[in-house]
Order: structure tokens, then C-alpha cells, then sequence
């Protein structure tokens, strides 16, 4: 199933907040050595967490974790804009119309499927708030990912070389992309849809992220 939750919402779910930031540190320390902050508890925090972001969480039996993504506004302070100036050629990415797409994260025990499912998450999150693309900056390694999934990312610049290389990338949203992501997530459109509108985000007005 999805979710979708602010992070001000996560202190009503704690095992799922939980095994989402466990799983964070297991991806980017343990695994991939990225040099990530990872508290005592074992968990993967950083100063974006604090910004009120909204997550696209999947979860598997007994709600536990299996897969996570984190979007912010461009409009408002990004991880893109802080920290990769060089991709952005000294510019700043700020439109009402392109949310950033951070933390994609798979717990060790994910099945090939969930990366569709958090994609197809992506989607319903650019279809309800009308926007017309996420922003990523991403490594070599997500290539595959995004080549098996039939939704790529057009790359606007590139530094570094084989598995060192970084991208930054823009995800073009649409009801065909939503469709066919659905098809490969084996997840019902119209249950996708529903799992959204039965979000606390449709409990009350759609908003930006404070």
C-alpha cells in the first residue's frame, strides 16, 4: 500500500517513521557509504526532514516500511539548490510547478515491484497537486531503475564519470505516465487514486509543505 504523509504526521505512525529512517541509513551509510548523518538509533536524518516534507511511503505486511521518497517545493530551500550549484550552473531552481524528489529508498527486503509502486507514488503526488515535473539529482546506479520502469528522466547536466557520475534530471508528469507505471506496479489505477484521496492530504486543503 501507499501512503503519504507530512513529516509533522510521521509522530502518529512511529514503527513505520521507524524502519523509514533505519532503512535510510542501512541504504546510504551501510551500503552505499554516503557520508550521511545516522543517530544513535540507527536511523538517517538530515536538515531536509526538518522542513515538513512530504513522504511517499510503501509498505508491506504489518505496515512495515519497504520503500520511501521524500518531495519538497523548489520554491521553498532544497537539497538541490543548497548543495549542487554545479549542476544547477550557479543558477537556482525555484517553480511553483517542480517539486524536488529526494531519499529513494528500498529496505533490504523490497521486491523489484516496490520501485514501480513508489514511482507510480510520484505520480499521483504530481497529478493531485498539478505539477508538471519532479526534480532529482541522481547517480550512475539509478539508470537501470529508471530504464526498467519506462520512465527516465531528461538529464540537464552531468558531472563525474562511470559509476562516479552524478545527474540532475526532470520527470515529466502525466496521466499516460501514471497509467503505465500503474500497469507495471500491478497496483489498480483507480486504487492508486483512492489510496491518495484517502490521505490526510485530502482531509484538508492540498498545500505546499510549511
Amino acid at each position: 500500500m501507499l501512503h503519504y504523509l507530512y513529516a509533522r504526521e510521521l509522530a502518529a505512525v512511529p514503527a513505520l517513521a521507524r524502519g523509514m529512517f533505519t532503512d535510510r541509513a542501512r541504504q546510504f551509510s551501510t551500503r552505499l557509504g554516503w557520508p550521511v548523518a545516522v543517530d544513535r538509533a540507527g536511523q538517517e536524518r538530515d536538515a531536509y526532514d526538518e522542513l515538513n516534507p512530504l513522504y511517499v511511503i510503501c509498505t508491506g505486511a504489518g505496515e512495515r516500511h519497504l520503500g520511501s521518497l521524500r518531495f519538497l517545493p523548489t520554491r521553498g530551500r532544497t537539497m538541490l539548490n543548497d548543495h549542487f550549484h554545479d549542476l544547477l550552473e550557479g543558477e537556482r531552481l525555484s517553480d511553483g510547478n517542480i517539486w524536488e524528489c529526494t531519499r529513494f529508498c528500498l529496505a533490504p527486503e523490497a521486491g523489484s515491484e516496490v520501485s514501480a509502486q513508489l514511482m507510480l507514488g510520484a505520480a499521483e503526488v504530481g497529478r493531485a497537486f498539478h505539477l508538471s515535473h519532479a526534480a532529482a539529482v541522481f547517480d550512475e546506479r539509478m539508470i537501470r531503475i529508471y530504464r526498467r520502469l519506462g520512465w527516465g528522466p531528461t538529464i540537464l547536466s552531468s558531472r563525474g564519470q562511470g559509476r562516479d557520475r552524478v545527474s540532475l534530471g526532470l520527470w515529466r508528469f502525466s496521466e499516460d505516465i501514471r497509467m503505465a507505471l500503474a500497469v507495471r506496479a500491478g497496483i489498480d489505477a483507480g486504487l492508486s487514486k483512492a489510496w491518495f484521496n484517502d490521505s490526510r492530504l485530502v482531509r484538508s486543503p492540498l498545500r505546499e509543505p510549511a
